[in-house]
């Protein structure tokens, strides 16, 4: 038998290698979070995950596809987020955790589920090494929604606290009671792609994801980014039971269009020592901190598509990866937001057109505003804008970059057309109001109805919102596309609706609350925007009387400043940290977000209050004696650094 040259072995050698079976990396799939991992059995639940390199196409089949560290069941496909696992109220918990890594696995959950402190580092963990299982043994005994996670010894790991997608929600459900109907779990997370993690693990100065100057984070909720988030279907008249779960360190103020939601329970690190939603207090905006979970309740009574998202504009701005196609501009959403389509209930009778009573006309311009105490807006992505506001022949136009307040009637029908001036598509939300159609309510191409869906409004062209606000209280308007450039730019104002026949009182105020603080303009990729009340950064000084009640409205409608600290001092000057101010005022809290607080929750209490984007407060404050107070905003982060303040003088 002739022997083969080594020249013809090389050559066989090569296409055996070519035609060698290759084991491509498994590829993870959206968890809706519907289905419960694991086997229960004699009240243990024995829940078998591997933590493994899977494949993820982060924007989608035609994206380029990200290898990146996910849990699954055993021999089952790899989920983001991971396997939920839940358990009744009582229940053994028996996991165990193959690490198909090839570095250290930290596997993490909160002691709070079994009676342990709700602390950032009140964890019980398990260390894995690579190709190890590892075994943990818990019992859920105290009710709620929590997250697990794991962890590896690398920089992006640490940084976000989580190693890719590894990362999870536990849900305890309370002893003897049924899940709710409608009770769904929503998971929030935001992962880093594979260029941010590769610069945070060669980079020589040690820095937070998010400050990272290239490579960006991808916010998705059960593992879909918008406009490919799940459609919840719903019938007006359901009662809805979320269950909102924040798997990263990230903060995200979580906004429901056209309805107010119930807060029923809220857990996560420190979470009791936080200023939370007292027991049956409505919102249409609530912070979640990192690592924190919601339980939440609403109903809608009217049929629509709307939408309930972050409202922290940067987690919800395209890049050129993940817009969608043909935005070429980065003018609509991606990220976190899930649309819910609600349907007539059968029998209902379609609502009767509006007849407003008023006609007011907001327009849309562009130009810079007039200097103000020295400052003037520098835009370098876009020009100052604003709207300006007609009503029977009146015209007022601010002198700042924002938009003028609208002072609406509760109860009496109003139309308000939105003519564009500027050179690109706009549309605008009336945030907070329980708008009667969800077509007026600004989310383009999914407001409205089937074959009726809201369009933006084209350059020239104009649009007419009409609704009948339905209760008097603090809310807001601004523009629904482009937010983040939008509203720096001044396409926002304050919406006061008042009872008939209740005309504005010189002790009635407004602090409206934007711009983005220059620390962290990095983080939103704009130019500088000083932070401003109402339109100034140095603003006005307001008056009040003694004996006489002022109502004092705060919005915040800021870029990426999640929950900055409001207070009145009557300390002789302001302080460049707000530590241990003992002469912090009192004054009396009556509504959030519009909406009247409970009993429970109206008393006196120090002028102290945490508030977030998107959130709407009222309190009402007596002085007692003439003299000089402040309004004085700052930082919630260190030693609550002071970033504007507005002098109060007392007569």
């Amino acid at each position: 038998m002739r022997s083969h040259s080594p020249i013809m072995l090389l050559i066989v050698l090569l296409a055996s290698a070519g035609t060698a079976p290759h084991r491509a990396l498994p590829l993870v799939r959206p968890n809706p979070n519907t289905s419960r991992a694991g086997v229960l059995r004699g009240g243990v639940l024995t829940v078998a995950l591997e933590a493994r390199q899977s494949t993820w196409r982060l924007n989608g089949p035609q994206r380029p596809p990200m290898t990146i560290a996910a849990f699954s069941e055993a021999g089952r496909a790899p989920l983001m987020p991971g396997p939920l696992i839940r358990a009744g109220q009582g229940t053994a918990i028996h996991l165990s955790v193959r690490n198909s890594l090839s570095v250290p696995l930290t596997f993490l959950i909160p002691a709070a589920i079994h009676g342990g402190p709700e602390q950032a580092g009140a964890l019980d963990s398990l260390v894995i090494a690579p190709g190890a299982v590892g075994v943990l043994n818990t019992r859920a005994t105290v009710p709620g929604n929590y997250v697990y996670r794991a962890t590896t010894p690398t920089a992006a790991s640490r940084d976000a606290e989580i190693a890719g997608l590894l990362a999870g929600a536990l849900v305890v459900d309370t002893s003897g009671a049924a899940p709710p109907a409608h009770d769904r779990v929503f998971v929030i997370m935001a992962t880093p792609d594979s260029t941010l993690v590769s610069y945070a693990d060669t980079a020589t100065t040690r820095f937070p994801l998010r400050d990272s100057p290239i490579g960006r984070i991808i916010f998705t909720i059960n593992g879909r980014s918008w406009p490919n988030t799940e459609r919840i279907s719903a019938t007006a008249g359901d009662t809805l039971h979320w269950r909102v779960i924040n798997a990263s360190i990230v903060p995200h103020p979580m906004h429901l269009h056209g309805f107010y939601y119930r807060v029923d329970g809220m857990t996560g690190p420190l979470a009791a020592s936080f200023q939370l939603p007292a027991r049956g207090e409505m919102v249409v905006t609530q912070l979640l901190h990192g690592l924190w979970a919601m339980s939440m309740t609403w109903s809608p009574d009217r049929p629509g598509n709307w939408i309930f998202h972050c409202h922290l504009a940067v987690h919800l701005q395209p890049d050129s990866l993940s817009a969608e196609p043909g935005d070429s501009y980065l003018r609509g959403m991606v990220g976190l937001v899930l649309g819910v389509n609600v349907a007539a209930r059968p029998g209902a009778r379609a609502a009767s057109a509006l007849v407003p009573v008023r006609h007011l006309r907001l327009i849309a311009v562009a130009g810079s505003p007039t200097e103000r105490d020295g400052h003037a807006t520098a835009l370098a992505a876009s020009a100052a804008k604003h709207f300006v506001l007609e009503e029977n022949g009146r015209r007022v136009e601010t002198e700042t970059d924002m938009s003028p307040e609208l002072d609406l009637t509760r109860g009496e029908p109003v139309s308000i057309m939105i003519v564009n001036h500027l050179a690109e598509p706009t549309s605008v939300h009336w945030h907070g109001i329980e708008v009667q159609d969800s077509y007026v309510d600004g989310v383009v191409g999914f407001s409205g109805a089937a074959g009726h869906l809201s369009p933006e409004i084209a350059p020239g062209d104009s649009f007419e919102a009409r609704f009948t606000p339905p209760r008097s209280g603090t809310f807001m308007y601004h523009a629904h596309m482009n937010e983040m450039r939008a509203e720096l730019a001044g396409l926002e104002g304050a919406l006061i609706v008042r009872d008939s026949g209740s005309a504005p009182s010189a002790d009635d105020h407004v602090f409206f609350l934007k711009g983005i603080n220059a620390k962290l303009q990095s983080l939103a990729g704009e130019p500088a925007h000083p932070l401003e009340v109402n339109g100034m950064t140095n603003p006005d000084t307001v008056v009040l009387h003694v004996g006489r009640l002022a109502r004092l409205r705060f919005l915040n409608l800021t870029t990426v400043n999640v929950e900055p600290l409001v207070s009145i001092t009557a300390r002789p000057d302001s302080s460049l940290t707000g530590v241990g101010d003992t002469m912090t005022v009192h004054w009396l809290p009556l509504a959030k977000d519009g909406f009247d607080l409970p009993a429970a929750a109206r008393h006196p209490r120090l002028a102290r209050q945490e508030l977030s984007i998107g959130e709407t407060y009222d309190f009402a404050y007596m002085p007692s004696q003439r003299g000089n107070v402040r309004l004085e905003i700052r930082g919630n982060g260190g030693k609550y650094p002071l970033l504007i303040r507005v002098p109060i003088r007392v007569e």
